[in-house]
């Protein structure tokens, strides 16, 4: 039905409008201001827009004549026109399809482990399977809403782009933003990633404590991020999760902080103690990290680069886990590679291994840490120092827990 073919601003609005519906249902219905900052935020969004006010005035007027917006006033306090969105009724969508569509009209076309992760806010799937599987369904119904796209160059996975009108799909591969299967480090399974995790880094323990275990002292930054970590926790214990061979863990203790190292590799932890025997190191996984026995939760964890192995559907998880066993007040800081890439490698350090390195993207990683309760974030981009690291863009995140 025409009403029902959305050219770019109608499929902003209404994916916008979707999206608050579920996320902020406080403060929905959306005025126009409120509905514009949506439209326009810098976050979540492709392309980002500089939406104003006439347009959207216009439009929501266009779509309420289409029957695909209900105009209402406010509830309380001033007389205010608010909107609400009519489109999920109109296709009768299931909970799962409804946030589907809602991120395909926000970001355009998207992998299933994309789409997995971006909708952790608004229906939670199993995996990327149960993913694919409610699209299919929708591919399937008498009038499709999605379809699958042809693999491109440059592509680890086919995406996917809604039916509701006009999306742009074929734009110079240099151009796009490629689609990246940061689920594909779990192909064979949490379990035998970790193996090989494990694997690679008892192989490289001595020659990575060799090499990089005085690194920060070439990362001026992370030193003043760290220093601020110990003074935030105060006297409450601080643990530092994926701790390597312990020169974090070592620097906060010479930062003031009470430090406890862990790490999952049990030559690390082994390197750790010889190199720092003032501190504690044991080995475990942060996935199930314990508050401290002698405190209501960590006074602050660190985990400088303790997530590059995790595939996208395990950030939300994971964060959460690590801001449970916060005390109140504690503190989550956080330092990843940022980009949109999955690199594998077969060589670390002059040894033989088989490894995942996921660059994660800064929205993913904001959507983790607030939805796991955490506030008064902050967040830092820094390129490489050139000679003291990999060539990647860093990204540090703190957080409280209230």
């Amino acid at each position: 039905m025409d009403e029902l073919v959305l050219d770019s601003v109608d499929q902003r609005v209404l994916g916008a409008l979707l999206e608050k519906q579920t996320t902020v249902p406080a403060s929905y219905p959306m005025t126009l201001n409120a509905l514009r900052t949506a439209c326009n935020q810098t976050s979540s969004r492709d392309p980002v827009t500089d939406y104003d006010e006439p347009l959207l005035l216009e439009r929501m007027k266009s779509l309420k004549e289409r029957g695909l917006v209900r105009i209402v006033w406010a509830d309380r306090g001033p007389r205010t026109l608010k909107y609400h969105q009519l489109l999920d009724e109109r296709l009768s969508l299931q909970p799962d399809e409804r946030a589907l569509v809602t991120v395909l009209l926000l970001r355009g076309p998207q992998a299933p482990g994309e789409l997995k992760t971006r909708t952790d806010r608004l229906h939670a799937f199993a995996d990327r399977e149960e993913v694919e599987a409610v699209l299919r369904r929708m591919a399937q119904l008498p009038t499709p809403l999605v379809r699958e796209l042809e693999r491109r160059p440059g592509q680890h996975d086919r995406r996917w782009v809604h039916l509701l009108g006009p999306v742009a799909v074929d734009q110079p591969v240099a151009a796009a933003t490629p689609g990246v299967d940061r689920e594909s480090v779990l192909a064979a399974g949490p379990a035998a990633r970790d193996a090989k995790v494990v694997a690679a880094y008892d192989a490289v323990a001595s020659s990575y404590a060799d090499q990089l275990g005085d690194e920060l002292e070439r990362k001026p930054f992370d030193r003043w991020l760290l220093d601020r970590v110990a003074g935030l926790a105060g006297p409450l214990p601080v643990i530092d999760v994926g701790t390597g061979p312990g020169h974090v863990a070592a620097y906060l203790a010479r930062a003031g902080a009470q430090v406890t190292g862990l790490d999952l590799s049990p030559a690390m932890v082994d390197q750790a103690r010889g190199r720092f025997p003032d501190v504690t190191f044991s080995t475990g996984s942060f996935s199930n990290l314990l508050r401290p026995p002698a405190a209501a939760g960590w006074g602050a964890i660190t985990a400088w680069y303790a997530l590059v192995h995790l595939a996208d559907s395990e950030l939300s998880p994971s964060v959460a886990s690590l801001a449970r066993v916060l005390a109140p007040g504690g503190w989550l800081a956080l330092a990843l590679h940022r980009g949109e890439a999955v690199h594998h490698t077969s060589e670390l350090l002059g040894h033989e291994v088989d490894l995942d390195f996921v660059l994660h993207d800064l929205d993913d990683v904001l959507a983790a840490v607030r939805g796991a309760g955490l506030v008064d974030v902050e967040w830092y981009l820094r390129g490489p120092y050139t000679g003291a690291e990999v060539e990647t863009e860093r990204l540090y995140v703190l957080a409280r827990r209230p």
